[in-house]
């Protein structure tokens, strides 16, 4: 099994988004028993909460269902427990290589590194936005999925 951890800082916009987004598409390609997926944030304040009111409400304008989700912080257990770490920012990767336990503070990378064709390493945070940046965040962790999904498909799942 493939553990994926998605990482933002309150764990209520981008990083539960992009939980949704990538369980969807494996779940759409029949490959939901080969992932363990989850998400995290650097900030524990909004530790059980849900996501906010515009993510949930644009994802499922596009088909994510995100209403049973539920914020957490991330932990050392979780950078060693799960293959891919991704840090929806720069802040989310230098906060997950401090917590990293001493030879594995590579590990944690930038989610859109999965996606070099869109020319960007972050996706920005919308939280207190317009619906505007939900949508254009969205975007990002659509295309950042498809990436990390299409190369999963072609290195792990293949090996």
């Amino acid at each position: 099994m493939i553990g994926v951890l998605f990482v933002c800082t309150g764990n209520i916009c981008r990083s539960p988004t992009a939980e949704g987004v990538f369980r969807a598409m494996v779940e759409r390609e029949g490959m939901g028993g080969a992932f363990r997926i989850d998400s995290a944030g650097t900030y524990d304040g909004h530790a059980g909460e849900p996501p906010s009111g515009p993510a949930v409400a644009i994802a499922k304008r596009r088909g994510y269902d995100l209403a049973a989700l539920r914020a957490r912080p991330v932990t050392v257990e979780d950078i060693v427990a799960f293959d891919h770490v991704l840090g929806m920012d720069r802040t989310h990767l230098a906060a997950l290589r401090r917590l990293a336990p001493k030879g594995l503070t590579g590990k944690p990378r930038l989610f859109l590194d999965t996606a070099p064709h869109l020319g960007l390493r972050e996706v920005a945070d919308p939280w207190m936005g317009e619906a505007a940046d939900y949508e254009r965040a969205l975007d990002l962790i659509e295309a950042g999925c498809a990436a990390l999904l299409e190369q999963l498909r072609a290195t792990s799942l293949t090996a």
